[in-house]
């Protein structure tokens, strides 16, 4: 499993997509009997899927998901071809009608956040963000006079720039003086660091004692980096912004689908970024 972390950092992967492939990669390990992948091939890989597809009926992303990881471990971990495996197939994707929210149902969700909530959710809706790429935002990625927001290694691990709501300025603002307190705070407790992705903690090895390469919505307890175990101060994890928004719907009473990827789909609408 070692070898397969090295290669998924070397391929720079995410570290959530580096959880998803190790974990799928030791079920399979543990289906077959704990034999060593090199021993297998096509015939228990579909064996594996086939226990996934039949006997656990997970939903064809997810079974897609684990086969990426399959593939993953043979190309590049055992360096073995793909055409050795060609007759495993990828499970067919249903195809969904998007669910679509009004302009006046998304006022009443919004309505039932507060504070930071509030903000993110804002933020996500009103510049078109994802969650993840509001969560990785920093204090210098906010520029209020050009009124833009500078999304970094978004999907694709492209960088890109969208809009600021003229409606946030002021509480991000307020947020920005939360976070320059709260980098005060850390740094009288000698946390000093701040996660940098690839060689940029070398380039600037001081920029945690910089208050713009903070997180713009940091958590509110000091955490150990699962990969190079430096504490310091992360952002705020993704299920908190996913359970009020599936409990502000609630509150809201609407009686459409409460998932939070679902629910940016209204932002098509220029009335929306009227309102904002």
């Amino acid at each position: 499993m070692d070898q397969v972390r090295a290669a998924i950092r070397t391929q720079h992967y995410s570290y959530r997509t580096e959880q998803s492939y190790v974990h799928w990669i030791k079920r399979f390990i543990i289906y077959q009997n704990k034999r060593h992948p090199i021993d297998m091939g096509e015939k228990e890989i579909n064996e594996f899927f086939s226990h996934l597809a039949v006997k656990e009926k997970v939903s064809a992303s997810t079974q897609n998901q684990a086969l990426c990881a399959i593939v993953f471990l043979y190309k590049h971990v055992l360096k073995m071809e793909l055409s050795d495996f060609g007759n495993i197939a990828w499970a067919k994707k249903p195809k969904h009608l998007p669910v679509v929210f009004t302009k006046e149902e998304a006022k009443k969700v919004l309505e039932q956040l507060k504070g930071t909530n509030w903000l993110m959710a804002n933020l996500l809706y009103g510049s078109g963000l994802r969650l993840t790429e509001c969560l990785q935002l920093r204090v210098k990625d906010i520029d209020f006079d050009y009124k833009q927001v500078t999304v970094r290694s978004g999907k694709g691990d492209k960088d890109r720039i969208t809009l600021l709501p003229a409606k946030l300025i002021e509480p991000l603002k307020k947020q920005i003086d939360y976070v320059k307190q709260l980098h005060e705070h850390d740094l009288k407790n000698g946390y000093d660091s701040v996660y940098l992705p690839y060689a940029l903690e070398r380039k600037y090895p001081h920029a945690g004692k910089e208050v713009a390469w903070k997180l713009l919505f940091p958590a509110t307890q000091i955490s150990t980096d699962p990969i190079t175990g430096v504490q310091r101060r992360h952002h705020i994890y993704e299920t908190v912004l996913q359970k009020v928004v599936k409990k502000a719907i609630q509150e809201a009473d609407i009686k459409k689908t409460s998932r939070l990827s679902y629910f940016p789909s209204f932002l098509c609408h220029q009335t929306f970024r009227e309102w904002l």
